[in-house]
């Protein structure tokens, strides 16, 4: 059997199938860390009429604007949160006008390492450090070009989360509700240490080229260390509880780990960490965990508790009882901190990932924050 060489990077690019997704060109981006970034374009997916009240959602690391729908030209995977979205579903379409970009510097149609520069170079190395609050500043412009004057509804998970709570501290006016989902006020040292050896399994990857790999021929690119790094952050991302009941100390069928073989818990690593580099991009990843690390909320605004204080949303703060990456301290402080915020806990044994996979809890949670 011939294997299919993977591309350099998994990200979308100029000239392939768009699938669902439009595009908006913005303005030069000014950024947090300096500078500005020229040549910003923001992609984008919609559903429902933009005559109804606005929802606005918000993917986690290396989710993209394709939350709903299936997998096909354009759109290597299905839709993240399927079940929430459409007719008669917790943010019904019939009733919601249902908006989700793909974060500046991510890898599916929006600007980002792996997108032409107004140079016509592929930006890779050159691409700067968008944060949280930057990425809302692009997000107020397709706001603006769309319509809406204010959110029914900000609603992310994790980094979306993250994106969402910047949404309600920067422009409160224009967000009437609020749902974070396995989120922090600020990234911690723990948060940041898991970071750590991710972003070094792709530096130290030799396809990694110095972030200058873009444009090298299938099988090229830092493959590897995205893989690792993608090992890593499963790890974290589900609970030890969940892993020992699903995988135990089993041998992977076929295999005898006391001869070169592999246990049951790597094969499922190996077999994400195979999916995600088809379908991202190692420097997306790298700048967007960098963007996770440099998450705090009270950055110039007098700390997180002035921060939060600033929020006029309705807000529901959901956190994900087995969750080992934001731990339902972070929500607490969230749902103490953010005027009126209602603390939801789900109790599930997925972990971090529980914010994805409970998504009936969470449906529900979202219908009553929007009745």
């Amino acid at each position: 059997m011939t294997t299919v060489l993977p591309p350099a990077t998994g990200a979308w690019r100029e000239g392939a199938d768009v699938g669902r997704r439009q595009f908006l060109p913005i303005p030069p981006l000014a950024l947090e860390a300096g500078g500005e970034l020229p040549g910003v374009t923001l992609a984008y997916e919609t559903w429902g009429s933009p005559a109804h009240p606005a929802v606005l959602v918000l993917h986690a690391l290396t989710g993209d604007a394709h939350v709903t729908g299936p997998a096909g030209p354009g759109h290597p995977t299905a839709g993240w949160w399927d079940t929430l979205i459409g007719p008669g579903r917790p943010l019904d379409t019939e009733r919601y006008f249902v908006v989700a970009p793909n974060i500046v510097g991510g890898c599916q149609g929006s600007t980002g390492p792996a997108s032409r520069a107004p140079d016509g170079r592929t930006w890779g190395s050159r691409f700067p450090l968008v944060t949280a609050r930057d990425s809302v500043r692009a997000e107020v412009n397709l706001a603006d070009a769309l319509g809406v004057a204010s959110w029914a509804l900000v609603v992310g998970g994790s980094m979306g989360g993250m994106r969402a709570l910047e949404w309600a501290a920067s422009e409160p006016s224009r967000v009437e509700r609020l749902m974070l989902l396995a989120s922090p006020a600020i990234t911690s040292a723990d948060q940041i240490g898991w970071a750590a050896p991710q972003i070094a399994a792709i530096r130290a990857d030799p396809g990694w080229h110095g972030g200058d790999y873009h444009d090298l021929p299938p099988g090229s690119g830092p493959h590897q260390g995205l893989g690792v790094a993608r090992r890593i952050a499963h790890l974290s991302y589900r609970s030890g509880f969940e892993l020992a009941t699903r995988f135990g100390r089993a041998p992977q069928s076929g295999e005898d780990p006391f001869h070169g073989g592999r246990y049951a818990v790597e094969s499922y690593l190996d077999h994400h960490a195979a999916k995600l580099v088809r379908r991202f991009d190692a420097a997306s990843y790298v700048r967007l965990t960098e963007l996770m690390n440099a998450h705090d909320v009270g950055r110039g605004r007098g700390g997180v508790g002035a921060a939060l204080g600033r929020v006029t949303a309705r807000t529901t703060v959901v956190g994900i009882s087995s969750d080992r990456l934001y731990p339902l301290a972070q929500q607490e402080e969230l749902a103490a901190g953010i005027p009126g915020a209602r603390l939801q806990v789900i109790e599930s044994p997925y972990g971090h990932d529980g914010f994805l996979i409970e998504s009936d809890a969470v449906g529900r949670l979202a219908a009553e924050l929007l009745a």
